[in-house]
């Protein structure tokens, strides 16, 4: 399908891509390296007139220009995809998009003679463009990897392109979008407004500053860090979980590890300005940061305060009985912010807790007070074994004895067997036979647990 004839646009994106490594790139003395990938239209609408000429021959030598511009800069590299060169319309041939002239060093000249030798003559695939170019980059472990796609138009191919920017985001690379036209009208920016910022530019010099203002902008002199913030709002936490959101939309932006570097300071990540984040901090409970926005061609300083101090629960010297669980909740609060395992020490936000340890019968403690880089120990009793024999298959329970009542603890049904860990105290098995129909038939037996001891009983 061609495209309008009459519509004289021009639309520069511009992805910056940041791949899993580079979200945790590191200050230290290895230079990340930054790799271009130019995706350029060679369409057939591609030849008709705006400005001084036809919008190829602006769009090229525009690009040519950008290209001698950047070739001496280190740690720089640069790729060529094409699409709609090979293939004319009618008809349209949507899987015509390549990639002419790879990643490698010193490869200015390559693509320039690309540009100046291919004829617009094919159609739009923007989508199936920006999906196979997620592939163009090869593995780097410390790369930062930027796209710019240089079209006159949307997408002819019936796919997505904002599908497939949450597609690449699903995959953990992340796009920043600069859209840069000429006369864009309401029905064009609506084709590309899910990706990113307009900028709308009336000439071809402004055409031409926008587009070197927002690779500069893309290449130089923005970074961020979070600084997890101790009591003292010392930025000494580390070691924790952080999710990046895009507030915008709330799709999931980037995972990872929260890391000091070799001297101690929080890590540097390289974060597109264009989006406004959500930050969720995975401590125990958990802290977020809404509104935050990164201020480009400066160090961005995000500080989150997150002071914590560390929760043990151990048993009195003894028997160590693994498998005990503890159920942690804010002071005051039922909902439970975690499970935890006996002599497991776990960091909490500094506050006060309430705890409900899984034993038999069950331990409450509340108001357990968690302070900055200590670790609170809350020891229990340790408990004792009581093994119950039965006659017989029947129906029973074990209870605990308590001041004017009983609580139950655990049952005794269809078992002759039971062996059980409880909490030192006074208990009461009570037991009738299956088979027996009468009440009168019913056995009962007190007995004591103490700590780190056991106790056999005997209902038959």
């Amino acid at each position: 399908m061609k495209k309008t004839q009459n519509k004289l646009s021009i639309l520069i994106l511009i992805y910056l891509f940041l791949l899993n490594t580079d979200i945790n790139a590191q200050v230290k003395e290895d230079v990340i390296k930054t790799r271009i990938l130019f995706i350029f239209d060679e369409s057939y609408s591609m030849q008709g007139l705006w400005q001084s000429g036809r919008k190829i021959d602006i769009a090229k030598n525009l690009l040519i220009k950008m290209v001698d511009s950047l070739k001496n800069i280190e740690n720089l590299e640069m790729a060529l995809r094409m699409y709609g060169n090979r293939s004319k319309v009618p008809p349209q041939d949507c899987n015509d998009t390549h990639l002419e002239v790879p990643f490698r060093k010193n490869n200015a000249e390559q693509i320039k003679l690309k540009l100046k030798t291919t004829v617009p003559k094919g159609t739009t695939p923007i989508a199936q463009s920006l999906e196979e170019a997620g592939d163009d980059f090869p593995p780097c472990s410390n790369c930062k990897n930027i796209i710019i796609l240089i079209t006159d138009g949307k997408e002819e191919c019936k796919g997505d392109p904002c599908k497939i920017a949450i597609m690449l985001q699903n995959k953990g690379i992340t796009i920043r979008p600069f859209i840069i036209g000429i006369g864009l009208d309401v029905e064009f920016k609506k084709a590309f407004e899910c990706i990113g910022d307009f900028y709308n530019a009336t000439n071809e010099k402004q055409f031409s500053n926008i587009m070197k203002k927002v690779v500069k902008k893309s290449l130089y002199g923005t970074s961020a860090e979070i600084d997890l913030l101790d009591i003292y709002d010392k930025p000494s936490e580390t070691n924790v979980n952080i999710t990046l959101f895009n507030q915008k939309n709330n799709t999931l932006f980037k995972n990872f590890i929260h890391t000091l570097n070799y001297k101690g300071n929080p890590d540097t990540l390289v974060l597109p300005s264009s989006i406004t984040y959500k930050i969720k901090v995975h401590t125990i409970p958990p802290v977020t940061k809404e509104n935050v926005k990164i201020k480009e061609g400066i160090h961005n300083k995000i500080k989150i305060k997150t002071p914590q101090g560390k929760l043990n629960i151990i048993q009195e010297n003894g028997l160590e009985l693994k498998g005990t669980k503890c159920i942690v909740r804010k002071h005051g609060s039922m909902k439970t912010l975690n499970v935890q395992e006996l002599f497991e020490p776990v960091k909490y936000i500094v506050g006060e807790y309430d705890l409900e340890i899984l034993s038999k019968p069950r331990i409450y403690i509340n108001k357990v007070k968690i302070n900055q880089s200590k670790t609170t120990s809350v020891k229990i009793k340790q408990p004792g074994l009581a093994n119950i024999y039965l006659p017989s298959k029947g129906y029973g329970g074990i209870y605990k004895a308590e001041k004017n009542d009983i609580k139950y603890i655990d049952d005794l049904n269809q078992i002759t067997l039971k062996s059980i860990y409880l909490q030192p105290g006074h208990y009461i098995a009570v037991y009738r036979p299956a088979g027996i129909k009468m009440t009168s038939m019913s056995k009962e037996r007190h007995f004591i647990i103490k700590s780190g001891h056991s106790v056999n009983i005997s209902l038959r």
